[in-house]
């Protein structure tokens, strides 16, 4: 088997990193899980440059450094990864990623795109650029079916780019148009990114869908009016559609109606339904071709409807219940003190009261009923001095 070039070169460099990290890992004194983390980037970013599937290529060298990390414990190594393959699997949020792409899918399957697409591009014929605007309102819609990039990519650039080329459109506005109009994924809910970013950081995806669908519905505008002003300046990087390019070929029994009444779609099928000139075709198949002719006329008057009676609905009434005799007190109102007769007394308090184990003014501590003698002083009156009764006997 023949190997090609750009393979041998990317073994080559994967080798060299290899040899790289072995170097430095054997010259280093302790290997840590900072070396280990270097020498797995470095192989992912090469193996996925190499054209190796992303899922794969991660899970790979997931368990070829944890089981390192670990130090070659591969009872631990498997035990992780099965525990974070459940903890992912088992994610409420996460798991409304496959629901969107297998929607997606189904859109895809259904050649629904390229009705939209074919639809747009003869409803916008006579704006400038239509193929263009048509190519970014399709992968808005489709955006909002499937929320990834790629597929919405992939898609219109087969569907829609071959059709610009051929009308005479620029290379590079084409392509433009189908890259940016891919990014809408991103902004336009259910987007997968959005749906990831939750989830990791603890965000609530809901407020994220909220925060950023009209962002993503600006960004559409702002595209169509960029395509729409470079078409109407510069006609030769967006040239206009022929004749030819707006013709849409009836069925035989409408293109008998438009010949035969009107080539108008109403006035022809009422006609159709009144006049019964052309046998050939079934008042049945008239009436579903009206119902489709008056489809976005029931729907505006039905959407005005409903905008009118959200509009002039009578407001709630407050329905207030009887209590006993008297009206019942709103909800918050304040209310009267129970058992009130008039003003209180503070409580606990039957009236003024004389302050605790008092039975008036008392009288200082250590006092018998009136003045006490200082300390020392028995008797009432002075004592003479020792010797003074002698001296006065002589």
């Amino acid at each position: 088997m023949k190997i090609r070039k750009e393979l041998w070169f990317g073994f080559i460099l994967m080798a060299m990193i290899i040899v790289g990290t072995a170097v430095m890992l054997l010259t280093a004194d302790k290997v840590t899980n900072g070396h280990l983390g270097l020498m797995m980037l470095a192989l992912v970013v090469v193996a996925i440059m190499l054209g190796f599937p992303t899922a794969f290529t991660l899970m790979g060298m997931g368990m070829v450094f944890t089981w390192l990390a670990y130090e070659r414990n591969t009872d631990l190594t498997l035990t992780l990864m099965v525990q974070s393959a459940f903890k992912v699997m088992g994610n409420d949020v996460l798991i409304s990623i496959p629901l969107f792409v297998f929607m997606g899918y189904l859109v895809e399957r259904a050649n629904l795109i390229d009705k939209l697409f074919r639809s747009l591009h003869l409803a916008l014929a006579r704006v400038p650029g239509s193929l263009a605007v048509a190519t970014l309102f399709t992968c808005a819609v489709f955006a909002t079916a499937t929320g990834i990039v790629g597929a919405v990519v992939t898609l219109m650039g087969l569907l829609a780019l071959p059709q610009m080329l051929r009308a005479g459109y620029d290379v590079r506005l084409s392509a433009g148009v189908i890259t940016a109009g891919g990014c809408l994924g991103i902004l336009i809910p259910p987007s997968v990114m959005l749906i990831v970013y939750g989830a990791t950081a603890g965000v609530s995806v809901v407020q994220l869908y909220a925060g950023a669908f009209f962002p993503g519905i600006m960004l559409a505008g702002l595209y169509v009016l960029y395509v729409v002003i470079v078409a109407w300046l510069k006609p030769s990087l967006a040239p206009p559609l022929s004749a030819e390019g707006r013709f849409v070929a009836l069925p035989p029994a409408l293109q008998s109606l438009s010949e035969t009444f009107s080539n108008r779609a109403l006035p022809a099928l009422v006609a159709g339904l009144k006049g019964k000139r052309n046998a050939d075709v079934s008042s049945g198949y008239l009436l579903r071709q009206l119902a489709v002719v008056l489809l976005p006329a029931l729907m505006f008057a039905a959407f005005s409807l409903m905008a009118w009676r959200s509009s002039t609905a009578p407001a709630e009434l407050v329905v207030v219940q009887l209590q006993g005799a008297g009206l019942a007190e709103p909800d918050g109102a304040l209310k009267e003190p129970a058992a009130s007769s008039g003003l209180q007394a503070p409580p606990g308090s039957g009236g003024l009261r004389e302050p605790p184990a008092s039975g008036g003014l008392s009288e200082p501590p250590g006092s018998g009923g009136g003045l006490s003698e200082p300390p020392g002083a028995a008797s009432p009156a002075l004592k003479e001095p020792p010797g003074a009764s002698a001296s006065a006997a002589q």
